[in-house]
C-alpha cells in the first residue's frame, strides 16, 4: 500500500461503508464523498491486503455488478480503530465539559480528517460535531458538509437533512456548550482520517 492503513482514514471510511453493506464502487463513492479514482485505488489496495474479498452478482436490471466483502481480518481492523476513536471521543467530551477550549482546538487540528469515519460509525454524533467545531471556532470543510446531509444512511437523506438542519439550529445557540451529550461511544456513525492516530 501507499501508505501505513493505519493512518490513512479514507482506507477505514471505504472499510465501514462495506461493513454497513454499502459494497459497490458506486454506492462507496456516494456514501464516501471520495472521488470514483481515489475509491477504486482503495478497493485494489484493501483487495491486495485481504481485508476484503470481491465478487461478481448478478442483477435483474443491470447484468453483472461487482461487490465487496470484509474479511475477518477487516473486521478486527475496524474494530480495534473503532475502540481507538472510541477512546479519543471520551477525551475530547470531557475537555469540552470542562470548557477546555485550548485541548479542544488541538484535538480538533490533529484529529480533523478522522472526523467522518467517527461520524459515519456512529462514535460521534452530528450535533455533537457541530458543537465541537463552533467551540473550537472552525468551519466545516467540503467532506464535513456531505456528512451533514448524509449522515450514515443513504437510505435516508431527506431525514438525514432535516437532523441536520436542527443540529445546527441547536448548535447556533448562546448556550450549546450546556447540552448533555452523554455517552457519544453509542452512537451509530463512520468516518475519514486523521495524521495523529
Amino acid at each position: 500500500m501507499s501508505s501505513n492503513l493505519n493512518d490513512s482514514p479514507n482506507h477505514f471510511m471505504v472499510l465501514n461503508s462495506i461493513s454497513k453493506n454499502i459494497n459497490t464502487s458506486n454506492k462507496i463513492v456516494k456514501f464516501t464523498n471520495l472521488s470514483k479514482a481515489e475509491v477504486d485505488k482503495i478497493l485494489k489496495e484493501l483487495e491486495s491486503q485481504k481485508l476484503i474479498v470481491k465478487s461478481e452478482k448478478k442483477s435483474f436490471i443491470f447484468g453483472k455488478k461487482i461487490q465487496y466483502d470484509l474479511t475477518e481480518t477487516a473486521f478486527k481492523l475496524l474494530d480495534a480503530k473503532n475502540r481507538e476513536l472510541e477512546s479519543k471521543m471520551k477525551q475530547v467530551q470531557q475537555w469540552y465539559t470542562q470548557g477546555d477550549q485550548t485541548q479542544v482546538q488541538s484535538f480538533m487540528g490533529n484529529n480533523r480528517s478522522w472526523i467522518p469515519l467517527m461520524v459515519a460509525s456512529g462514535i460521534m454524533d452530528m450535533l455533537f460535531f457541530t458543537s465541537l467545531m463552533s467551540f473550537a471556532g472552525m468551519s466545516l470543510n467540503p467532506m464535513e458538509s456531505h456528512l451533514m446531509g448524509n449522515s450514515g444512511d443513504p437510505n435516508t437523506a431527506a431525514s438525514a437533512d432535516q437532523t441536520s438542519a436542527d443540529n445546527s439550529d441547536a448548535s447556533s445557540g448562546s448556550d450549546a456548550g450546556s447540552a448533555d451529550f452523554g455517552d457519544a461511544s453509542g452512537f451509530d456513525l463512520g468516518g475519514g482520517g486523521f495524521d495523529s492516530f
